[in-house]
């Protein structure tokens, strides 16, 4: 069973120029890998082709899974977001309350989560314990030492 997964247009169009690298560079040059090994004689006893052949059966794989994800995803059109909680695409700005630290994180699919630029997924400790929740109110992570209690201060798109 697959699952659809939402993108933006940007991530989308990132997630295809990455399988399109995979087939048209990284294919041809597991079979070119594969083909010399193949050159160097008596396959019974060539490693080098064997670990060539197994680093294209990983390719393939990679390149199925990625196929699947391309074909099952749907881009969420921001402008038509509801900005009364937060969900997937919304930037929601919350403040810890242990510490008095506000933070912004925008909310994205897994694949395009990045602490660094402030996106995380939705399928995170923290993205799940945000969807849904409203300005003001407190959400309570679970997290591996103990439970974070953020207020929630602000819902925003771009």
């Amino acid at each position: 069973m697959s699952t659809v997964s939402y993108y933006t247009a940007e991530g989308l169009k990132q997630l295809k120029a990455e399988l399109d690298q995979l087939k048209s560079i990284e294919r041809p040059k597991a079979s070119q890998a594969i083909a010399e090994a193949r050159d160097k004689g008596d396959l019974s006893e060539n490693a080098e082709y064997d670990a060539a052949k197994e680093a294209q059966g990983l390719l393939e794989m990679r390149i199925s899974k990625m196929e699947e994800l391309v074909s099952n995803a749907r881009i969420i059109d921001e402008s038509t977001l509801d900005l009364s909680k937060a969900l997937v695409l919304s930037n929601v700005k919350i403040k810890n309350q242990l510490n008095g630290m506000e933070l912004k994180y925008k909310l994205v699919a897994e694949s395009e989560a990045d602490l660094k630029t402030g996106k995380i997924s939705v399928t995170s400790p923290i993205g799940k314990g945000l969807l849904g929740k409203k300005v003001g109110e407190i959400a309570e992570i679970n997290v591996p030492n103990g439970v974070l209690k953020f207020e929630i201060l602000e819902i925003t798109r771009d």
